[in-house]
């Protein structure tokens, strides 16, 4: 079992090794046992993360209890819902990439036998199996949980509802008084965003791969069950080791294709998309834009949970979670339960004794009963989005938007517009220049369209960008478009009163401009300079592929054609 680490506690020329291992307390008889690192993605500075380590710790123990050597290390995380809407969210999807390297780095270069990645924020989960994916040593992920929902008048709320208050202060349906009461109830404690939001998106895609063991996504991160899982995983990878099962045993594509369902069944966020692309292409599995609108079109979605919907995570525990989900999944014949999981088990294995939903709940309903018939992720394709762009449309918005463009080159000058009133019914806000490269880092856009949804304007004013939302968006949003703007998009030629429509019916996004003066437009255009002159977000400027290819780092692109990208 100790396969990789016996390259440094069993060779006889690596007395060093053998010396730094003694320092740290290991005995003789500890060298010939299997190393596991443990990754913490714990801070104290953010609730979803920082209950991490006090998790790593515990998990820990239950891996020395498996006669196994645990050892601690740690990895960053950057708060979404804190750095949301400064120039700190450019280092959110980044902060993706760097996760991913430095496990991959230290696991790597420590020879260690196996790997558990203990993940809370967004970025933390895709990029610990990127990790895993790249390493291909037994492993498994563990999810901090879900934050419980805090409560305000007698009403559940959440950090989307303290995003949301903004817009509601300025419209002045809500006082400043009532606005700050919000933001302290908001977040009771610690755990993930409560709602079916990127983080308990990407847990739940997680889960489906099988690359967490069962119910990972469903507990609450303070609850009894949350602790005993943590109390399972030293034997859990144990069996890992022991049976020699790897991530690339289990991160086939039906697996990825089984985590594609479960995302647009439970309604999740459209960072899915970059995210399952840039885990797919980790463990060289085929995965495309394309995949994600043909499984769309053949899927309902069933979750009522925020930001669209009434309920959160907690709510979906409580009638059975993820598992019960992908039960009903598999019973209907839409989930392959072939699949391998960490388990050592299938899909088909960890569900048999799994209770099936009840029949006396709404947070998911019935496939008779489906809240749409197809899914809510739609693939837009058309001369404002050759290479695709990605839609979050639920039907509650309706499926088709014309309006007159309003352009905006910074999230700043749209929230001015936005808050100061500026903003009327028909429009469609373009939002430029935030793409991958032209943030750099892609940031999210849940500002403006949290101060869109509370200023009451969700279904009389659409948005556009080739950045990204946040798992807790709603409303008419297009975002992902590519090709992006700083690299010559359409997007980039786009000027205020054009026409612009959204057809998710079609799956098409459109601007009504003849193509020669597109052509005339476009002559007259110049790369603007890079944002950043220096350190991680040059490099990853430089080095990122389109949102449409995953936003991956590690995959470089051929040189651009002479122009296309002069920065």
């Amino acid at each position: 079992m100790n396969r990789y680490s016996r390259q440094v506690t069993q060779n006889r020329n690596q007395g060093g090794a053998r010396a730094m291992l003694h320092a740290i307390g290991l005995t003789d008889t500890d060298l010939t046992k299997p190393q596991v690192g443990i990754a913490s993605m714990g801070w104290e500075g953010n609730p979803c993360n920082m209950h991490l380590n006090g998790f790593a710790s515990s998990i820990k123990a239950s891996v020395q209890a498996q006669n196994l050597i645990g050892l601690v290390f740690h990895t960053i995380g950057v708060s979404d819902g804190m750095s949301m809407g400064s120039s700190g969210m450019r280092f959110s999807l980044p902060s993706r990439d760097i996760i991913a390297e430095s496990i991959e780095t230290v696991v790597s270069a420590q020879w260690y036998d196996g790997v558990i990645a203990v993940a809370g924020c967004d970025k933390n989960m895709p990029g610990s199996i990127m990790a895993l994916a790249r390493l291909n040593r037994p492993g498994l992920m563990v999810y901090g949980g879900t934050i419980k929902p805090g409560c305000w008048r007698g009403q559940p709320v959440d950090i989307v509802s303290a995003f949301e208050a903004a817009g509601q202060r300025v419209m002045g349906t809500i006082t400043e008084q009532d606005f700050d009461d919000i933001a302290r109830s908001a977040c009771p404690g610690a755990g993930a965003c409560g709602g079916m939001y990127t983080a308990n998106t990407m847990a739940s895609a997680i889960e489906a791969l099988g690359m967490t063991l069962p119910y990972d996504s469903s507990y609450p991160a303070v609850s009894v069950h949350k602790q005993r899982e943590l109390q399972a995983v030293g034997n859990a990878v144990y069996q890992l080791l022991e049976r020699d099962i790897k991530p690339r045993d289990i991160l086939t594509r039906q697996a990825f294709l089984n985590a594609l369902r479960v995302v647009i069944v439970l309604g999740g966020s459209t960072n899915a998309a970059l995210h399952l692309i840039a885990m797919a292409k980790a463990a060289e599995v085929p995965l495309t834009l394309d995949d994600f609108q043909a499984m769309s079109l053949k899927t309902p979605l069933l979750a009522d949970l925020k930001p669209s919907g009434r309920y959160v995570m907690e709510d979906l525990f409580l009638v059975g979670g993820v598992p019960a989900v992908m039960k009903l999944l598999l019973e209907a014949d839409m989930l392959c339960g072939a699949c391998l999981t960490v388990t050592g088990q299938s899909i088909a294995d960890n569900l048999a004794d799994v209770a099936p939903l009840g029949e006396d709940q709404d947070v998911v309903r019935p496939l008779a009963r489906p809240i749409s018939a197809t899914g809510h992720l739609r693939i837009l394709y058309g001369n404002l989005a050759e290479d695709g762009a990605v839609a979050k449309i639920t039907g509650k918005e309706g499926e088709r938007f014309t309006g007159t463009a309003r352009v905006f080159d910074a999230e700043e000058e749209a929230m001015e517009a936005i808050l100061g009133g500026h903003v009327r019914a028909g429009d469609v806000l373009v939002l430029r220049y935030c793409g991958p490269k032209g943030g750099p880092g892609m940031p999210e856009m849940l500002r403006p369209t949290g101060a869109i949804m509370g200023a009451g304007l969700g279904k009389e004013v659409a948005l556009i960008t080739d950045g990204r939302f946040s798992g807790g968006s709603h409303g008419f949003v297009v975002g992902h478009i590519t090709p992006e703007a700083q690299v010559g998009g359409t997007i980039a030629l786009v000027q205020d009163s054009d026409r612009i429509s959204i057809d998710a019916h079609a799956n098409t996004l459109t601007v009504h401009v003849e193509a020669s003066e597109l052509t005339a437009r476009r002559s007259r255009w110049h790369v603007p300079p890079l944002k950043a002159q220096h350190g991680t977000l040059l490099r990853y400027a430089h080095t990122v592929s389109s949102a449409s290819e995953g936003c991956v780092t590690d995959a470089f692109a051929p040189r651009p054609e002479p122009n296309s990208l002069r920065c």
